[in-house]
């Protein structure tokens, strides 16, 4: 779909951030250039930018999208590029993490950006625990985490651990809804089977207010995947997930 056209939605809806993947980004700026498409973010009042994904930050094989996310990010002003963890869900090595990711966060402050790393309950970091592990070990203050609502739930996670994440490792958060079960895998239900907020049986006040007690007061962003969500036309799902969330949030 048209990146003008995805703007133009979220703009509509009432939002004043978006999301891009790589794939996405690129065919974008080789459209409009990075000052075209920052002036098309501009227009509609697009103030946050998030980039993503890098996965494999800990290994070479991360260079070309790395490359690319990081100078898109300094060019653009993406507030921050979201990492995953190794979906492998072998152990990870402490050391070399740490170092990789206290790297990549040193990368991302010289790009004017934060790296804000997702834990996924079927990964090798499931938790906000683990994953509070790792950033607090690499301990640069452009890196932190993303705490998306799924994957706290999915992973049992109670409102009152949330308070306790100091802010600042508080890079980014998403928020979403689901059914009390998994249907399938958790990554099948993670990618089919999201629900609007409010619309499903997470304990989102008690997130919200936990995110609120640690300090909070960035974005709320919205993370909704559903097949049902993709049928429907592109400015009434956008539309739904703002007003859903904004009813959540005030």
């Amino acid at each position: 779909m048209p990146i003008r056209k995805r703007v133009a939605a979220a703009s509509a809806a009432g939002f004043q951030g978006i999301g891009l993947l790589h794939a996405d980004l690129m065919p974008a700026l080789d459209q409009y250039g990075s000052g075209g498409l920052r002036a098309l973010l501009d227009d509609h009042g697009i103030v946050d930018l998030e980039l993503e994904l890098i996965t494999g930050w800990w290994s070479a094989e991360s260079e070309p999208v790395r490359r690319d996310l990081l100078a898109a990010a300094e060019a653009l002003g993406a507030r921050h590029i979201k990492v995953g963890p190794d979906v492998s869900d072998g152990p990870w090595e402490h050391d070399r993490w740490v170092a990789a990711f206290a790297a990549l966060a040193a990368e991302a402050a010289e790009a004017g950006t934060r790296v804000g790393l997702e834990f996924l309950p079927w990964s090798n970091i499931k938790t906000v625990h683990d994953g509070l592990a790792l950033v607090r070990a690499a301990g640069h203050p452009a890196g932190g985490l993303i705490i998306d609502v799924w994957h706290t739930e999915r992973a049992h996670t109670p409102p009152a651990d949330l308070a306790a994440v100091p802010v600042e490792y508080i890079v980014g958060v998403e928020l979403n809804d689901a059914d009390a079960e998994p249907v399938g895998t958790l990554f099948e239900d993670t990618v089919h089977r999201r629900r609007l907020c409010g619309e499903g049986t997470f304990d989102l006040a008690g997130v919200v207010a936990a995110l609120r007690d640690t300090g909070w007061r960035g974005p709320w962003g919205v993370e909704i995947l559903s097949d049902e969500h993709r049928r429907a036309p592109l400015r009434r799902a956008v539309a739904d997930a703002f007003r859903t969330a904004r009813a959540l949030v005030g």
